[in-house]
């Protein structure tokens, strides 16, 4: 327990307010591109209509964003050398679609307010809106973010959670992002949207344990599910859902599969066997309002992270380069 009363300490002083965060505002773009949000929410809306995996890429995007250089859409940057975040091997499994979401936002946003809005700041609302128009909470995005002037892969290694992370590795990492338990679990109901490859948790169900082959904190009936779709020796571009029950609708449901045994990850299931965040896990399987107000708390606290403002970093005018490359 020693490790978890530091811990607290540490993210009660990692809490106070950075000069970043606070010039941060709701309002920032009322003069220059009060439009802003409706742009972007139409270009979301329409991405959309082509195709769901809009929903969970994007929401994924801003999560490894955030975590690598803090919330600055370094990780959009692309190059002929394959060397900025986005090539970096925690970053390969992102979907094309949450990229181009944002690229797509960007021109819409330049076309009627160029050279003013961040990509960082884009990244941000969509984030927010993706949730929203798949059924989740709806909140504030403050705005005011730069957009970083560094990407690079090989900053990114130990930056993001695992999918074999246990409870102290993931308070660790979320605290090292001024983000608290209570946030982390929230945050983790992300995972209520998408797919994930069958290699992220293929050790559960083969190679849990010398003389335990599968993880016994699966449901055995999930687990015969999870082999089926994922034998041994898979393609490696087979995916299932995270949620196997509405994998494209934010809900609660994610939390009630917890407490079933039907967390995809050990990094999910953990939350439930670990008694230290258990009682979160069974609250917002019970009540998904409860979930929902969390979430967006913790959407608000996480677009914070290491923000660039004020004469830091610039406003990029294509999302995928540094403006004079």
């Amino acid at each position: 327990m020693e490790w978890w009363r530091c811990l607290f300490v540490g993210i009660v002083l990692l809490m106070a307010t950075g000069s970043g965060e606070a010039q941060l505002s709701p309002n920032f773009y009322q003069s220059s591109c009060p439009n802003v949000e409706s742009i972007v929410r139409q270009a979301i809306q329409q991405k959309l209509s082509q195709t769901s995996v809009t929903v969970a890429a994007t929401l994924r995007l801003f999560f490894h964003d955030c975590f690598i250089e803090g919330c600055d859409a370094s990780i959009m940057v692309a190059s002929p050398k394959h060397d900025t975040e986005r090539d970096a091997p925690d970053n390969l499994s992102l979907a094309g679609d949450g990229f181009d979401t944002i690229e797509k936002a960007k021109e819409a946003v330049e076309a009627q307010c160029p050279g003013v809005v961040s990509c960082a700041d884009i990244l941000a609302i969509a984030a927010r809106d993706v949730v929203v128009l798949s059924g989740g909470p709806s909140f504030i995005v403050e705005l005011g973010r730069r957009d970083g002037l560094i990407s690079q892969a090989g900053r990114v290694p130990g930056k993001l959670p695992g999918p074999d992370f246990d409870l102290k590795l993931l308070a660790w990492i979320f605290g090292k992002n001024n983000l608290t338990l209570l946030d982390m679990i929230a945050l983790s109901g992300a995972h209520t949207l998408g797919f994930s490859h069958c290699s992220r948790f293929a050790k559960r169900l083969y190679s849990f344990a010398p003389s335990l082959p599968v993880d016994p904190s699966l449901n055995p009936r999930y687990a015969q599910q999870l082999m089926h779709a994922c034998p041994q020796n898979v393609d490696p571009n087979i995916v299932v859902g995270m949620d196997p029950f509405t994998p494209n609708t934010f809900d609660n449901v994610y939390f009630k599969n917890l407490v079933n045994g039907r967390g995809l990850f050990t990094s999910d299931e953990v939350l439930f066997t670990n008694p230290l965040s258990r009682p979160v896990v069974s609250n917002f399987a019970a009540n998904q309002g409860n979930f929902f107000k969390a979430f967006a708390s913790a959407m608000v606290r996480l677009g914070r992270v290491g923000v660039k403002t004020g004469n830091e970093g610039e406003i990029r005018r294509d999302c995928t380069a540094f403006n004079g490359s």
